[in-house]
């Protein structure tokens, strides 16, 4: 447990530097997604796909809305791009863009479909290749631990402390301490211990899914 926490500690300025590096990723797709997709994520609230404009949604008795993941800002460009990031409805986001037209107008169904590969690049670089940055990061930490800790002894020792460490963690099984002592207690623990018991009562719950 010593080691882990110190390999934590140990790993806190790496995490920072991987953090720096996710954020300037982010801030770049962020930018790029701005010139890309700014002002294209308006909608009716009647019919997103029938009233293309502010006025002819107004004049049907709805109202012009803006979709809550949008790039109209830097701000909602990286909150909208850290929700892809978890891969939590990512794909509803897509299709927002997907649907994108032009500035102030609203969706028309896969008008614009290469934004997709925008949000493919990104799940691949923003989010796989930099959150395995942090799990690299942790293993490299808690490698360089377990080397300290063991700096200094010879694998004959080590191999000794490992015994040591097997033996005094070494416990008799339930089943063998355990055993009932009378006749009819000791003939229901082999039954239920048994293999074809164990087959009944798992063919049982099979039958109760069907």
């Amino acid at each position: 447990m010593k080691m882990i926490v110190s390999a934590l500690f140990d790993s806190v300025g790496a995490i920072f530097n991987v953090v720096i590096v996710m954020v300037m990723v982010w801030l770049m797709f962020a930018i790029l997604a701005i010139n890309l997709l700014s002002g294209k994520s308006f909608y009716c609230s009647i019919d997103k796909y029938r009233y293309h404009t502010k006025f002819d949604c107004n004049v049907a008795g709805g109202s012009w809305r803006v979709f809550d993941s949008n790039y109209d800002n830097i701000f909602q460009a990286m909150l909208t791009l850290f929700i892809v990031s978890t891969l939590e409805g990512w794909p509803d986001i897509m299709l927002v863009s997907v649907d994108s037209t032009v500035q102030n107008e609203g969706p028309k169904i896969e008008n614009a479909t290469a934004y997709a590969y925008f949000y493919i690049i990104f799940i691949l670089i923003g989010s796989f290749f930099l959150v395995n940055f942090f799990i690299g990061v942790l293993f490299m930490k808690y490698a360089d631990a377990q080397k300290s800790e063991k700096k200094g002894f010879t694998p004959e020792h080590i191999n000794w402390m490992a015994l040591q460490r097997m033996v005094t963690e070494a416990r008799v099984s339930h089943e063998k301490v355990n055993k009932p002592d009378g006749l009819f207690r000791a003939k229901l623990y082999r039954l239920v211990t048994s293999d074809a018991f164990d087959i009944f009562i798992m063919s049982n719950i099979i039958l109760n899914m069907i």
